[in-house]
């Protein structure tokens, strides 16, 4: 039991530092030399990243941090796999039981690693698609339609924050429509809000206007650029 409970622990363990892989900084440090944290809105994801590098750039940003999420809780689907064939697994422990919530251990570990990266002295982006990557990873329905509710505000908006926000709180709702465990829908609730809060500087410049819109984009000047 007590392996088993080390194999758990550690699982949570790789889901962190998967999600704290700092991807946005990365990139803007090989393509550009500069650190992504002080430009624009100082967050390494990809909206940031889409702002003062490009629509490339961006788009890579955005699919490694997806992915991020997913390897995390195909980490520990796997792990659920592997238990029914292991020895390391008490007879009266129920898989069905103990597995949604291991996954939503990993998964809330993999999102506050994007945010609060070890690598990055705790510090990083604004977890929308590492969040998206775990939703797709739980159950493909609820990850592709929250996803659509960003799409659909994205399109009349044109606020990338103001639809993650849209997005974060439609994830509840999605989980009550989808019929999630209960475990999934505690993950949408404290997710969602995790993803509110870390978006509270753009609500404030979307009440007040200021906030930028999709296309518009940071000026990265030469004096800026580390050769």
């Amino acid at each position: 039991m007590l392996i088993w409970l080390s194999l758990c622990f550690l699982t949570v363990i790789a889901a962190y530092f998967l999600g704290s892989i700092p991807t946005g900084y990365t990139v803007a440090k090989v393509l550009k030399g500069i650190d992504i944290r002080e430009f624009g809105s100082g967050s390494t994801g990809a909206t940031n990243v889409l702002r003062t590098l490009g629509k490339g750039p961006g788009a890579f940003v955005f699919i490694v941090d997806c992915f991020k999420g997913v390897l995390a809780i195909l980490l520990v689907k796997w792990l659920g796999e592997f238990a029914p064939v292991s020895n390391l697994l008490p007879d009266n422990v129920v898989i069905g039981v103990w597995l949604p919530w291991l996954v939503v251990l990993a998964g809330l570990a993999a999102v506050l690693g994007h945010s609060k990266s070890i690598f990055l002295n705790f510090t990083g982006g604004k977890s929308v698609a590492t969040s998206l990557g775990v939703l797709l990873a739980m159950d493909w329905q609820v990850g592709l339609a929250a996803f659509g509710v960003f799409a659909l505000c994205l399109g009349i908006s044109r606020i990338v924050s103001l639809s993650s926000i849209c997005a974060a709180v439609a994830v509840s709702i999605l989980m009550v429509v989808f019929h999630q465990p209960l475990a999934y829908l505690l993950f949408a609730i404290a997710g969602g809000a995790y993803v509110i809060v870390r978006h509270q500087s753009n609500m404030q410049r979307i009440l007040a206007g200021t906030e930028p819109k999709i296309g518009e984009k940071v000026e990265v000047s030469s004096e800026s650029v580390v050769s």
